[in-house]
């Protein structure tokens, strides 16, 4: 397990994204190979995602050889709904760069049959080859994806009914009114995202400390899912200093002694222009 901290947030995303470019760019992508990404939605990210456009916009990277799976959806939001993970990619992300619609894929959260989407999902993740990188937040409860404490950390995807706490937190996006929170989503479980060959975890901010303590310096436990990662044999989480507030001082200098060899993974930061 790889713990790296950046300044700020900022920075966290900058090396994220670089990470992220890097990562893709190392495996050649091409026609018959495709890198194969599991993305996030919520704040974190978008300071990634941005990184990641501008990269694309000065012709380091090109997402045509990336397929693209998401964690998770809200069950019952139209899907051009200004708040569903729909919009939010494709407004934040998918629209401002290179990928093939086709290969960017949503759960569906107003499918007829909600079990038979997210076997059908799995299904899609499988025929992808699994996913090489999946890149994931937190909640200020240590919840990834919508696996909210008590979720099983051998969990699939499926139908999840959202915890009072997630469900405050994204009151926010729907005019502070809890009557207009979806209760109910559809996400990745634990297990499936445990499957993928990597997994970087972006958590920043203070008001995620406490998970980010109980994600790396206390045991598994179900009820703070992103803790199952320590058994992941390549998981990164990449955070900003506010996020280690409730860190151990030894645990923050130890992996800060790291950095320089942290750093080797984004700098050099690759470019698709120089093998063209």
């Amino acid at each position: 397990m790889r713990l790296v901290i950046l300044d700020d947030y900022n920075l966290a995303s900058e090396w994220a994204a670089k990470y992220i470019c890097n990562r893709i760019i190392q495996f050649e992508p091409k026609q018959g190979r495709y890198f194969t990404l599991g993305l996030p939605t919520g704040s974190t990210p978008l300071g990634c995602y941005k990184k990641l456009i501008e990269y694309h916009k000065n012709g380091h990277l090109s997402f045509k050889y990336v397929k693209t799976f998401n964690m998770d959806e809200y069950v019952g939001l139209p899907r051009n709904h200004p708040e569903s993970y729909h919009s939010y990619m494709w407004n934040n992300f998918f629209k401002h760069i290179d990928i093939d619609p086709n290969n960017a894929h949503i759960l569906d959260g107003n499918a007829r049959d909600l079990q038979a989407e997210c076997d059908a999902f799995e299904k899609k993740i499988e025929e992808a080859g699994g996913i090489d990188l999946f890149v994931g937040g937190i909640g200020p409860d240590g919840h990834i994806a919508f696996n909210e404490p008590g979720s099983s950390l051998a969990s699939r995807t499926r139908l999840k009914t959202l915890a009072m706490d997630t469900i405050l937190a994204n009151a926010k996006y729907f005019d502070g009114d809890l009557s207009k929170v979806p209760t109910m989503a559809l996400t990745v479980g634990v297990g499936t995202v445990m499957d993928a060959k990597e997994v970087m975890i972006l958590i920043t901010g203070a008001h995620k400390a406490f998970a980010l303590y109980k994600a790396i310096e206390e045991g598994v436990n179900h009820m703070w899912t992103v803790s199952a990662f320590q058994q992941h044999p390549r998981t990164i989480f990449v955070c900003d200093e506010d996020a280690t507030l409730e860190l151990r001082v030894k645990t923050v200098k130890y992996f800060k002694g790291l950095m320089h060899v942290h750093n080797k993974l984004v700098d050099p930061l690759y470019s698709m222009k120089e093998e063209n």
